[in-house]
């Protein structure tokens, strides 16, 4: 049953434990119960909302940023990667393989200047940090399994008779 509740939980975290209950055949007790361990064990670590930026008259920009690390020993890229989440500007860390990159940010910022300086002040400079490449976010489709854009499939085109 925890499975479920994190997955209604993580499609629409407003529900109310009586919304899950019924959702799930469970008492609502034990529904409040199930996410309050949940909580405890870190397993849901927040609650937030999806924000659409576009539809917001704001100038915000988002970049992901590709981190090259040359790893500590004994300590991999756990040390840099914990340093970098510290910074009130990198709204998520992810390790990456596969990649050329070994890290992925994603920094918010007011303008494209604001985000490449602070990429240049504070990440650049780094112990361990080898080189890094910024992509600059042009537009979302979707965030969070969440569509962002306009209602897809409707085709606007004129039709011409023949």
């Amino acid at each position: 049953m925890k499975e479920e509740i994190i997955r209604i939980l993580q499609k629409n975290s407003r529900l109310s434990n009586a919304d899950i209950a019924a959702m799930t055949g469970m008492e609502e007790e034990d529904v409040k119960r199930e996410i309050e361990e949940l909580e405890a064990r870190k397993i849901i670590s927040g609650y937030q909302a999806v924000i659409n930026w576009d539809n917001v008259d704001d100038d915000r920009v988002t970049a992901l940023i590709g981190v090259k690390i040359s790893p500590v020993r004994g300590q991999g890229f756990d040390r840099i990667a914990e340093r970098i989440s510290r910074f009130e500007e990198v709204s998520s860390v992810m390790l990456m393989s596969g990649s050329s990159a070994d890290l992925i940010l994603t920094i918010e910022g007011n303008s494209m200047k604001e985000v490449s300086q602070f990429v240049y002040d504070k990440i650049a400079p780094m112990e361990s940090v080898v080189s890094t490449a910024t992509y600059f976010v042009m537009k979302k489709y979707k965030d969070h399994g969440i569509l962002l854009t306009e209602e897809q499939g409707v085709d606007e085109r004129i039709q011409i008779m023949p």
